[in-house]
């Protein structure tokens, strides 16, 4: 046990912060402890779905409330960088600055990069651990809530805590908390600045993230139906003549209201927009899509933006650290 014990500024900093790390543990239990139980009461009243698997009836109490629970699971998914960002850059290392404790530690025969390189490890497994519990806590809680559109793959929940790009956004949040509680040196302001640009990131690759990778497209007969699968992302839809232009059907829903007598006469308000698109040779409708096979190469493609900007401010902070101790 002697080998595995944790030595030097990384020990300290464990137990500066043993009652913080104490809290998350149980805090992790206590959720998954939660969902487990609510599962089980959920599962009182089966009903059989359509595609042959079984899930709870809406009006059982404990489907009702494990999908809510499950709702803040997620949720913390996505706000961890943030909060991680916020411990590392006013707890661990702003903190430090503004009360002096760093320089009682760079006495003992620690040198500034091991100072701050073990803080920095310490705040990387405790969050790559605390991600992994609640990871594992939403995989655990969504067998019992697969039905439903906030649990579909492309849910920023969802996306979030079942695949890797979680993992990058703590490894950032690390290196940006370290960066700006040097630069800002004071606790709160800290905390603040640093969840600021977490969430700004976060908020940017939310917006943004179904643009990495090209849609896909779909078109049949006007008229006609899709024949995709639910499971995809749809993204837009349209309408195009025969020579493959975009045709705004606006127009053609103009032209239906502005006609008398088409809002109380539904097959009126047809036959004139029937007749406009034929005016206008529209043939085809389309729509555009990501489809599940998508998921993956997403994920892989904003986990590496990720991990660049982390490995720069990463980079940054100990370029900060030495120049001032230099």
């Amino acid at each position: 046990m002697s080998t595995l014990a944790l030595k030097g500024p990384a020990w300290v900093t464990v137990r500066q912060y043993r009652r913080t790390l104490w809290l998350a543990g149980a805090l992790a239990v206590l959720a998954l402890t939660v969902v487990a139980g609510l599962r089980i009461w959920a599962a009182q009243e089966p009903l059989p779905a359509q595609d042959g698997m079984w899930t709870s009836a809406t009006d059982n109490d404990g489907y009702l409330k494990l999908r809510r629970i499950m709702e803040y699971v997620g949720g913390a998914a996505v706000v961890l960088p943030g909060l991680v960002a916020a411990v590392v850059a006013g707890p661990m290392v702003a903190r430090e600055y503004e009360s002096g404790t760093y320089q009682l530690s760079l006495t003992q025969s620690v040198g500034p990069m091991e100072w701050l390189r073990s803080k920095l490890t310490v705040a990387t497994v405790v969050g790559v651990l605390a991600t992994l519990a609640v990871m594992g806590t939403f995989w655990f809680g969504r067998l019992g809530v697969r039905e439903g559109w906030d649990y579909h793959w492309s849910s920023a929940a969802t996306y979030t805590a079942t695949g890797v790009t979680v993992f990058a956004y703590v490894l950032a949040a690390v290196a940006v908390g370290a960066l700006v509680g040097q630069l800002v040196r004071r606790t709160v302001p800290a905390m603040s600045v640093a969840a600021l640009v977490m969430g700004s990131v976060i908020a940017v690759f939310n917006g943004y993230r179904w643009s990495l990778l090209p849609t896909e497209r779909e078109t049949f007969p006007l008229g006609g139906r899709s024949g995709l699968s639910p499971d995809h992302l749809y993204m837009d839809n349209g309408m195009l003549t025969s020579s493959g232009a975009s045709f705004d059907p606006s127009i053609c829903w103009k032209r239906a209201n502005a006609t008398p007598g088409s809002d109380a006469d539904p097959e009126l308000w047809e036959r004139v927009e029937k007749q406009c698109y034929a005016e206008h040779d529209v043939t085809t409708q389309y729509l555009d899509y990501h489809p599940a096979s998508h998921y993956w190469p997403t994920q892989l493609i904003e986990a590496g933006i990720v991990l660049a900007l982390a490995a720069l401010a990463a980079f940054a902070a100990f370029r900060v650290l030495r120049a001032r101790h230099s």
